[in-house]
Parts: structure tokens; sequence; C-alpha cells
């Protein structure tokens, strides 16, 4: 099997797995106890809210454990919603978020809350200076990711945060795709509260975090017991957390190194799908994109039966978002880069990682010219 949807899940690292085992039958004490067993397991976790925070610059009291990205995200923008309702109703986001904040905000405004939605150029970047115009002196919240899901668009977050600061309004954004495949720093990009998702760096499905900058305070958004400092609620996902710092820190140990490689990777199969295969349309930007991202469009194919027939082939790819895998209509994002027809139905993400090689890359090219061929020869 040759697996190109990075982008969706990513296979847990050997090293993370053998970390997590022992704090499923050996370490497996509740955080919350106060016996020696249980702190064992409370000084594990708070040593990866160290790990964390030094991968982002923030310190580890503003690092805040989650089920993932989706609870991250719905955290940030439900509990400042609830928290500043007073001053203001109105949210900013974007047009080609991922659903976990688009659903999120449709939540919000079906409860009297405005929300903004910022349009992209064709490569699915916003104009700062729109955002400037949509600001207005009810405006609570800027949510906007730092790359696309689906394209792998790099939004310019340093600008929005500086944008965001000026004017004392807090800035989220969904750094799930982002986080370890790019530099983030959460200080000199002004971000007030960030998302992201272990199972998208090679840890476990199940486990997130939350940074939330000192002195923000969304609401509570899960009510029980006292688990992270009394705002999030339950039993802490021990064997998931400590599998999530491990991942961080492999990911940090070679992440320049991977970035170039997998880049490179990407730029020689889009350079051979380019001049092997006619008719094709790169979706996103070519230079401001995540480094192992590549969405393209094979006009006159249907994508979902060109994924079929790589699927057939040993080889995994997507046509969009799993979140939204199967629901139809096509891609919001795509829609939003103004793709439409055959542009917006034979689009193909292919997603790939550092364990992926250059032999693989020509096998799939081999296959994506014979499959496109065949079903173009049937239309």
């Amino acid at each position: 099997m040759i697996y190109l949807d990075n982008a969706a899940t990513t296979p847990v690292h050997p090293e993370v797995l053998k970390a997590m085992l022992p704090y499923l039958d050996k370490q497996y004490g509740n955080p919350s106890g106060i016996y020696e067993f249980a702190e064992k397991s409370k000084e594990a976790i708070d040593g990866v809210r160290e790990v964390i925070a030094r991968s982002i610059n923030a310190k580890p009291e503003e690092i805040y454990f989650t089920s993932g990205g989706t609870e991250s995200d719905n955290w940030a923008l439900t509990g400042m919603a609830e928290a500043l309702k007073d001053k203001g109703k109105h949210i900013i986001t974007t047009s080609v978020e991922h659903h976990a904040v688009i659903n999120t905000c449709e939540y919000l405004r079906q409860r009297g809350f405005d929300i903004t939605y910022l349009d992209v150029d064709g490569e699915g970047i916003i104009n700062p200076s729109q955002l400037i115009k949509a600001i207005r002196k009810d405006t609570i919240l800027i949510s906007i990711m730092a790359a696309n899901n689906e394209t792998g668009s790099i939004q310019p977050v340093q600008l929005i945060g500086e944008i965001a600061r000026r004017n004392n309004i807090c800035f989220h954004t969904d750094a799930v795709q982002a986080y370890l495949h790019m530099d983030i720093d959460v200080n000199k990009m002004n971000i007030g509260m960030m998302s992201a998702s272990a199972h998208k760096f090679r840890g476990a499905k199940g486990c997130g975090f939350l940074y939330i900058r000192n002195g923000i305070k969304p609401a509570v958004f899960m009510h029980g017991g006292k688990q992270e400092s009394g705002i999030r609620a339950g039993t802490e996902n021990v064997p998931g957390i400590i599998g999530m710092g491990k991942a961080v820190q492999i990911a940090m140990q070679d992440m320049d190194k991977n970035i170039v490689y997998v880049r490179n990777m990407r730029d020689y199969l889009l350079y051979r799908i380019e001049h092997e295969i006619p008719g094709v349309i790169l979706n996103g930007p070519r230079h401001v994109r995540l480094p192992g991202n590549l969405n393209i469009s094979f006009l006159g194919v249907e994508g979902q039966s060109l994924l079929i027939m790589l699927d057939m082939d040993g080889i995994c790819t997507s046509s969009g978002s799993a979140c939204t895998a199967g629901l139809g209509g096509g891609s919001h994002v795509l829609k939003a880069l103004g793709a439409d027809g055959d542009r917006l139905k034979g689009a193909l993400r292919m997603t790939l990682d550092s364990y992926n090689t250059m032999e693989e890359m020509d096998y799939v090219v081999w296959r994506l010219k014979e499959n496109v061929a065949a079903l173009r020869g049937r239309n």
C-alpha cells in the first residue's frame, strides 16, 4: 500500500506506540489521584505540556489537552462567544475553514451571533485589507486557519495576528494541518488560541490540545471535575497525551529536514503529472502551501472514480476532507477558489509524509496516467 492521505490521518510512529504502551497496562493511574502511583501519570502529562509549549514558544500552563482538533475548535469559538457575548456578537472567519469551524459558526449564528465569512483569492488566501474592513466595534473573535486541509494554502498568520492585536481582538487559528509542518511561534504571530490534533503528526487519534494565551478566558466547555485547571473536565487520555508528546519530540528533531524532503518529493510528483498528463489544474498556490499537500483536478475525469481505481492499485488518496467524505456537492474550499464543473468533479488530493519515497511517486504517476486515460476513454 502507498498511503497518500496524511492530511486525513497519519500512522502512529513506532516510538510513539512504544511510549504509550506502559500507560495502558502498567502505569495506568488516574492523574487526579493523590497517591504516588497516580502522581506519576500527572507528572508525565505535565511533562508533555512543557514539550508542546516549547514547540510553539508558549508557556506550559497555556496548553490544555482535548480530544482533538474538532473539540479544540468548538471550545475556542463557543467558549469565546459565551465569555464575550455582553461585549459583542460578531465573529470573523473565512469561507474555506474546516467544518469544525464553519458548523460551529453556524451553530452560533442560530443563537444570535453575526458571522462574517471572508472570501479568498484563486489560491485560497485571504486579503488582509478585507479583514481590516470587516472588523467592527462588536467583533469579539477572529478565527482563521493557519493552512487549509484541502489545498494546503498557508494564510498570512503573522499579519492576521498583528491586525487582531492592534484592534484588541482575540485571534484563534485552526493549526490542525499546519502544526509541525510549518514554523509556528504564538508570540511572534500574536496568536491568542490555537487548535491541534495528534493524529496529524503521527500521534494517536482522540487526542489534541488547545493553546490559550494567559489572560484569555473562554467559557468552560466541558463541565464536571477540575481537570485542566478546572476549565475542561474529564479524566485525561494519558496514553494519548504521552504519545502526542513523543510525536512532537520526534517531529521537532527532524522538522526542517523533513519539510525539505517532503516538499522536493511533492514537487517531483507535480512536475511529472503536469508534464505527462494533459488537462490538469493545480488547486491552490504553487509555493505558499504546506510541503506535503498536492491538490490537482484531472479534467474530464470523475474524481471519485479515479480515487477508486487508485485504491485498487494499492494507492490511498482522497477527494477532499475526510470529515466530509461522502456528502457530495463538491468541495466548499474549491468552490471558494472559483472551481466548478470538471475542475470541481475531477479534484484529487494527495498528501505526503516523510516516510513516502520517490519510488512510490513514480508508481503513482504510472497508475495516474493509465487510469486517467482509461476514464477519459470511457467518456
